[in-house]
């Protein structure tokens, strides 16, 4: 009987753990929602003229951003990291043209590095 009470308070704590953790989840996620609505509703409608935002507007506004962006953790999204695993497979060559190319892209008309340099 020893064992089976071991094994009950086992489980019992990683339900009040995990229960603890989403119910922070849905705080941290609430909290950042009304953050989103409230910054987008200070800043936008005055210097753009764009409407404000409703609370689960600015919570799938998060979402979008999460989503493109590579969420809160600091880490690349999928789109970075394909980049930079291309990146590292390119011959010195081949990268010097992908940053004519993204140079052309801001605005440079595609000039090398070298003659950007005033």
């Amino acid at each position: 009987m020893n064992g089976e009470n071991i094994k009950r308070d086992r489980v019992k704590r990683r339900v009040e753990r995990g229960v603890k953790f989403a119910m922070l989840g849905v705080v941290a996620i609430t909290v950042f929602g009304f953050l989103v609505r409230g910054l987008w509703n200070w800043l936008m409608p005055p210097l753009f003229g764009l409407h404000a935002l409703t609370f689960w507007q600015a919570l799938g506004l998060l979402a979008l951003s999460w989503i493109l962006f590579g969420g809160l953790r600091g880490r690349p999204g999928p789109y970075r990291r394909r980049f930079r695993e291309r990146w590292e497979e390119m011959t010195p060559e081949q990268r010097e043209k992908v940053r004519a190319g993204m140079c052309g892209m801001a605005g440079t008309k595609g000039a090398p590095l070298a003659e950007q340099k005033d």
